[in-house]
């Protein structure tokens, strides 16, 4: 059952994602951006809820620009769920401009694109982050530069904090973190690590066991008279207790399990229904 499941999900999914690429072709070169601004987050939110993935915000997503979020990153579906909880041009690998309707998708969602092998296109994507920030947009990245498992928080690279302070436009840490519903505890289910394609990803996401997709916002701040590298430093230690702290839904889990516990253990009195 949760195969067909699984199965006919996918299906809807592809059919949202080609309904998004032909929106995006046929009707963005004639709106407005803030129009595609709002289409864009729309979209995302719909195909969370095509893909069966609840979303929980909590803190305050920024209300305007400028301001530069950065997030720890895990799987293909972090774009997706930042974009569902606030719209924000996002910076990321070149690869992805070139996968079929994905990259349509990215590019029409505002995406900058970034070759990381080459130094000099860091420095010009740090141009463009700054010239974005000093539009009054919103631009996201994920300074550890690749995915990782969840559990620990790889180092930031420093480089594209550099385009707020060049822009003088405050940097707001966010933490994505996604828990099965049942445990509380981090679901490996959207991991997109080491030989894991892109369908297997989606089909483990689709397959597994349920979880929710959380996006932690904390306080926005100001470099403060702090370089780039102590900056990024400060951003990774913020962003890393976002991802610590526990959620209501996390303590609902655990408090069941300590109830089932409790229902369970030898002395206590029978369950009444």
């Amino acid at each position: 059952m949760r195969h067909l499941r699984a199965s006919w999900r996918l299906g809807c999914a592809l059919l949202h994602a080609i309904a998004g690429w032909l929106t995006i072709t046929l009707l963005f070169p004639h709106w407005p951006q803030q129009r595609r601004d709002a289409t864009v987050q729309a979209w995302a939110r719909r195909m969370l809820h095509v893909l069966g993935i609840p979303l929980q915000v909590s803190g305050e997503p920024p209300a305007q620009g400028p301001m530069l979020l950065v997030a720890n990153h895990i799987s293909w579906l972090d774009i997706l769920v930042i974009h569902a909880a606030r719209h924000c041009r996002f910076v990321a690998k070149s690869d992805l401009k070139h996968w079929p309707l994905l990259g349509t998708l990215a590019t029409g969602g505002g995406t900058l694109y970034i070759e990381r092998e080459k130094r000099r296109d860091a420095m010009r994507v740090v141009h463009h982050m700054a010239e974005s920030l000093q539009r009054g947009e919103i631009v996201a990245v994920f300074p550890e530069g690749t995915t990782g498992d969840g559990e620990a928080l790889l180092p930031f690279h420093a480089n594209l904090v550099q385009a707020a302070i060049s822009a003088r436009a405050p940097v707001q840490p966010v933490a994505l973190c996604f828990v099965d519903r049942s445990s509380g505890a981090n679901s490996p289910g959207p991991l997109y690590l080491g030989d894991d394609t892109l369908l297997t990803s989606l089909w483990r996401t689709l397959a597994g066991p349920p979880f929710v997709a959380q996006v932690r916002f904390g306080e926005a701040q100001r470099d403060g008279g702090r370089d780039r590298r102590q900056w990024a430093h400060d951003l990774h230690a913020a962003v890393d207790a976002l991802r610590h702290a526990v959620t209501p839904a996390q303590a609902g889990a655990q408090g069941t399990r300590a109830a089932r516990g409790t229902a369970g253990s030898p002395g206590s009195p029978p369950a009444r229904g």
